[in-house]
């Protein structure tokens, strides 16, 4: 069973640029109340797709630099990367299959 992995200034660019697997990132913050109830999909997703797509969370609050270079305004966004390159973006709560078809369509 995977978790999703915490994402900080220190890890971002070997967990997400230098991935091999396109990586799903959720910026968040834990005050955002649609955050909080997206979490359980960000968590089953990482579950689903195991092996597959990293899914990664990145509390904005906590590396604002981060969040200021994608340029997110608002949270909770979903941006996927894929061979180190902004991929898909999506802002605010999503269905799960919304998000599933994003992933999908960046699989090999």
């Amino acid at each position: 069973m995977a978790d999703e992995i915490t994402l900080t200034e220190d890890n971002f660019e070997q967990e997400v640029l230098q991935a091999d697997l396109p990586v799903l990132v959720d910026f968040w913050a834990e005050w955002c109340g649609p955050c909080r109830s997206l979490a359980p999909t960000i968590e089953e997703l990482a579950q689903e797709y195991a092996g597959r797509a990293k899914v990664c969370k990145l509390n904005v609050d906590q590396n604002p630099a981060i969040a200021e270079k994608y340029g997110i305004r608002g949270i909770p966004t979903l941006i996927l990367f894929s061979s180190g390159q902004v991929g898909e973006q999506i802002v605010g709560v999503q269905p799960k299959e919304k998000i599933k078809a994003m992933i999908d369509k960046n699989l090999a």
